[in-house]
């Protein structure tokens, strides 16, 4: 009998010294996992902070003419940046974006336009030649910029912020085609990014122009 319960209690000792060591182990690890969410979740937060507060108007970029601009004197306004091009299907849209400049400019909406030549290489011309096309056929007077890549290792640091910030609807990546649209409020910071096919004149678009132009 005494030998029995001996034998009892040193498999019960054994039992209890391998399940406190797992329960050890179990603790540990899961700290351990919840150590890193708590990180992983801390440097998205900051991430996702540091994007949103992005000044996009922080770069310096030549005019049509040549001179430089420091995009600064920006702030303050609500900023329609669009990449354009003279001899695309969606060329017409210079006529709306005039009209937006029009309507709002006395409202502190700026319009810029940067030419690019690298969607089916619809903007072959020089600084000259796209200025003359842009005032003979829509007498355009809102600010245009010399020729950019928007895309791939030589896009202008500019785009390449613009790209990868995570603007709706549409989200970050690729500027898709000419004429896409990147709305950045009064702050400097990009609040919207809307596809080619969105015209300057549509109701969603103008729609939040108008809210971020009441916004301050």
């Amino acid at each position: 009998m005494r030998c029995g319960l001996k034998r009892y209690l040193l498999v019960w000792i054994r039992f209890s010294s391998v399940a406190l060591v797992a329960s050890v182990t179990l603790v540990t690890l899961v700290t351990l996992v919840l150590g890193e969410m708590r990180v992983m979740a801390e440097e998205s937060k900051e991430n996702k902070g540091a994007a949103a507060a992005a000044n996009v108007l922080d770069f310096k970029m030549n005019a049509l003419d040549g001179k430089e601009v420091d995009l600064n004197r920006y702030k303050g306004d609500v900023v329609l940046v669009v990449n354009v091009a003279s001899e695309c299907g969606l060329t017409p849209q210079y006529d709306q974006l005039q009209a937006l400049h029009a309507k709002y400019g006395s409202k502190g909406l700026r319009v810029l336009g940067f030419p690019c030549n690298q969607f089916g290489k619809q903007e072959p011309g020089s600084s000259e030649e796209i200025r003359e096309f842009c005032s003979s056929n829509y007498g355009v007077t809102f600010d245009l910029f010399e020729k950019v890549d928007v895309n791939g290792d030589d896009a202008c640091p500019l785009y390449k912020m613009l790209t990868s910030l995570d603007a709706k609807p549409k989200g970050a990546g690729d500027v898709s085609w000419n004429f896409e649209k990147f709305l950045i409020d009064r702050d400097g910071k990009v609040v919207h990014r809307f596809e080619p096919q969105t015209k300057p004149d549509d109701p969603v678009l103008i729609g939040v122009i108008e809210g971020e132009l009441k916004a301050n």
